[in-house]
This record gives structure tokens, sequence and C-alpha cells, in this order.
């Protein structure tokens, strides 16, 4: 399985989209800073995940994801879970 994965920061309430073969590994290596374009931001919580059987299935849903209406969307769908800031 492939994941596409949505993270938020919680120092600042941004958010980072990703996509992995083992989530829980992925998660654990972005709250450790061993990713540069997160590591500033930590720690990560991870707020919405979609899996694919096909890895370019998730390639293809992780871009859409961080197009402008990519990110809306997502933004629209977890509007009452998440702290926006």
């Amino acid at each position: 399985m492939y994941y596409v994965y949505v993270l938020q920061s919680q120092k600042n309430y941004s958010f980072y989209i990703g996509y992995t073969s083992d989530l829980r590994k992925r998660l654990s290596e972005h709250n450790a800073g061993k990713s540069l374009a997160t590591k500033p931001f930590r720690p990560y919580k991870l707020i919405y995940y979609e899996a694919f059987l096909d890895i370019n299935d998730a390639k293809e849903r992780e871009i859409y994801l961080k197009s402008g209406w990519g990110r809306r969307s997502i933004k629209k769908a977890l509007k009452n879970y998440l702290r926006i800031g």
C-alpha cells in the first residue's frame, strides 16, 4: 500500500503533504527532524491520509493535493477538525 498524507505542524499550524509506503515510519521521521522541509516546524500531527494500491495513483493524488484546489479541498473537508493559525 501507498499512502498520501497530510500533516499539520503543532508549532505554526502549517500543512505538509507527502506520500510513502510506510506511514508510521514517515511520520516518525518528520517528527525526528530527518526531513529538511519539515524540521523547523516540528512536531507534526497526522490529520489525514488516503491509501492506494498503486504508487502512481498516490503520486498523482499528492500532486493534486499540493495544488491550490487540492489544498482548499483538504481545508474545507477538515475545517471542523483543524486549528488554522
